[in-house]
Order: C-alpha cells, then structure tokens, then sequence
C-alpha cells in the first residue's frame, strides 16, 4: 500500500503497534533492523534513526579505512508498513524499510535500495522497464537439545519430493500464509 507519513502514524496509533522495527540491508545484503518504540516515529520520518556504520560493516579497501562514515540516519519509507503476522497480535511489531542518509539527508553512497532506485530511473530514461522478483531458497536443519541449529538436514526428501520424504509442508505452508498476510503473494513453493 502507498502510504503517507501521516497514514502509516495513524495506522501504527490505531492498531496496538508496539514495536517498530526498522530495516535495511547492508552492502553485503544481510537484512538488518533497529527497533524503536512508536513515539519515535515522527523523528524517525523528520531526522531519521541514527546508528553507526563503521560497527556494521568492516572496510573492505584502502578508500573506505580513510573516510569516516560513523553515523548514518535511517528513514522508514511509509509506504513499507507492515505489520509482522509472526510476532504476538497484542503489542504488534510493525515493519518499514529505511533509506540510509547521511546527517544532511542525502542518500548514503552504499545504500542498496537507493542504488537500485537509481539503477532502474537510469534503464527508464532509456526505454527499458524492469521486472524484478524473489526466490528464496534455505534448507531446514535440525536442532541439538539445547534448540541450537546443527549441520543435519531435517529431512531426507530432494528437489520436489512429497511427503513422508518432505517434511517442511507444513513450515512453508505457515511461510507462505504469513508472507500473504504482509502482502507478499507466493507463486509456489516446494521442497
């Protein structure tokens, strides 16, 4: 949905958000998030959140040990609302994806979704319109009796099998009900 800054602070008011979690990938395209409380919101739109982003992420060059980075802003784009169907429905937790600025408010060189922004103005300029999609793929391993993740896959079944070989059904199932619910519709999944 494409809202404004005042629909999504009305809409985080009115619906028992309690939690806000704000989100970003970095340039390695690891997902991560701040969390703020929903009195913060308004700043959050105005000046952005601030964090540090020489602790996220290791120089990787020469260039980047020289410049100073230190702290970022993250500002939530309102038309990324989502309510996150997994976390409890009393006291919900919210979602936006953020913009990384610098404090004068422009775009952060190593913003990902600014880079993509600009990379697809850049092929409409030139006639060309992108499709861009998603297809997640993970395995399911099981876990050890302290409910630590181990390197044993959770079942034996291979590319498409059903079960009693698959025995994720169910857990994709639950994936992709909670995705529809943030308004994400799945085109199919399998094992």
């Amino acid at each position: 949905m494409n809202r404004t800054i005042e629909e999504a602070v009305s809409f985080i008011e009115e619906n028992d958000v309690k939690f806000i979690r704000l989100a970003f990938c970095d340039i390695l395209g690891r997902h991560k998030n701040i969390a703020i409380m929903p009195q913060e919101l308004a700043a959050a739109f105005d000046s952005g959140i601030a964090f540090d982003y020489e602790k996220l992420v290791h120089m990787r060059n020469d260039v980047d040990r020289q410049t100073n980075y230190g702290t970022l802003f993250l500002r939530p784009d309102p038309s990324t609302l989502t309510i996150l169907p997994w976390r409890p429905q009393t006291g919900r937790v919210a979602r936006f994806y953020c913009n990384i600025v610098e404090s004068d408010g422009t775009p952060f060189i190593y913003d990902v979704r600014d880079a993509l922004k600009q990379t697809l103005l850049r092929c409409k300029n030139k006639g060309f319109s992108c499709r861009i999609g998603l297809r997640s793929e993970f395995y399911i391993f099981q876990t050890d009796e302290d409910e630590q993740p181990t390197d044993i896959p959770w079942d034996n079944g291979g590319y498409l099998d059903v079960a009693p070989l698959d025995k994720g059904e169910n857990l994709r199932r639950e994936i992709c009900l909670s995705l529809e619910e943030m308004g994400i519709n799945p085109q199919s999944s399998a094992h």
